[in-house]
């Protein structure tokens, strides 16, 4: 597939992002944790789709010139948060997911004002066709206003918490690490600590390579993590080489959910709790105080319940 020229976000891209999205959500909580010495877990999973990416895709349709048709692909989270901003601003929104996404995040992006595609057995599939659709195309991960709306975490952590901090997430496509990026290096006193699957680790891949590469991609229950990048993608280069990037198994993330059920009675999809079961493992370096993000909760009954059974 030919790259898409995709422009690198900068500080503009923040402050536009930040005015777009602290105008409709409120900031979520930022509460004590003893998963590690003075932790703190931000809770994404207060957002009214469940998930962090409602931030980035309020982002990107309010950069949306007017009446300018958008189209995205999505595991998931990336449509419920498209499907959001469609019914707040009228936008015009096609999403597209695979047919083996969570089909509890198919039902709910399908009772948002948008048209619901479902195509290929993949990810990566769905991603192909939906940018053969008309319309802009709005990236979950490789898009300027996509990741500064991720970023606005980092703008509800200045007026939460004092420095210096590590601050530990989840990555897939990259999007909410290169948003994490871009305020740690103008914070300053930040360390950012990305955490992919073991059988995923296409961001990870791309940055030592210093360019987009290929990677084998596996099964896992965590349907947020898996998928290659899209060619020319830009999250690599935003992350850079400053941020730590670690990996974590299935059986580590099912003892993370496990964790944060029993410990904070929370529910979190197997994506949010990756950060977690990354501090869990002792596979997340800490040189300031973590502030570990648990960046969803959309998981069906059965996937979440077998997690809490498994040994």
């Amino acid at each position: 597939m030919t790259a898409r020229d995709v422009r690198v976000p900068g500080s503009l891209d923040l402050e536009l992002a930040w005015e777009a999205v602290s105008g409709v959500l409120a900031p979520t909580p930022a509460v004590p944790s003893g998963l590690a010495t003075d932790a703190l877990l931000k809770l994404e999973t207060f957002q009214p789709t469940g998930s962090f990416k409602v931030r980035g895709a309020l982002a990107a349709v309010a950069a949306l010139p007017g009446g300018t048709p958008a189209v995205t692909a999505s595991a998931g989270n990336h449509g419920l948060g498209m499907g959001y901003a469609a019914a707040r601003s009228g936008a015009d929104v096609t999403v597209v997911v695979s047919t083996r996404a969570s089909q509890v995040k198919v039902d709910r992006i399908g009772a948002f004002p948008v048209r619901l595609v479902q195509h290929g057995d993949t990810y990566d599939e769905a991603e192909a066709h939906a940018m053969t659709l008309p319309g802009h195309y709005v990236s979950p991960y490789n898009d300027p206003a996509v990741i500064a709306g991720q970023g606005t975490i980092g703008r509800e952590l200045d007026a939460q918490v004092d420095g210096p901090l590590t601050v530990i997430a989840p990555v897939g496509g990259g999007g909410l690490l290169a948003g994490l990026s871009m305020w740690a290096r103008e914070r300053g006193d930040v360390r950012i600590v990305g955490v992919e699957s073991a059988v995923s680790r296409g961001v990870s891949a791309s940055v030592a390579a210093g360019r987009v590469v290929e990677v084998e991609v596996g099964d896992t229950f965590a349907d947020g993590l898996p998928g290659n990048l899209e060619a020319g993608c830009v999250t690599p280069e935003v992350i850079g080489p400053d941020a730590a990037l670690t990996a974590v198994t299935d059986a580590e993330i099912r003892t993370a959910l496990r964790w944060l059920f029993a410990e904070h009675g929370l529910v979190a999809e197997g994506a949010g709790a990756a950060g977690v079961a990354a501090v869990l493992a002792g596979k997340a370096e800490i040189t300031g105080r973590p502030v570990v993000v648990v960046s969803g909760r959309n998981i069906t009954v059965p996937t979440y319940t077998d997690a809490l059974r498994s040994p």
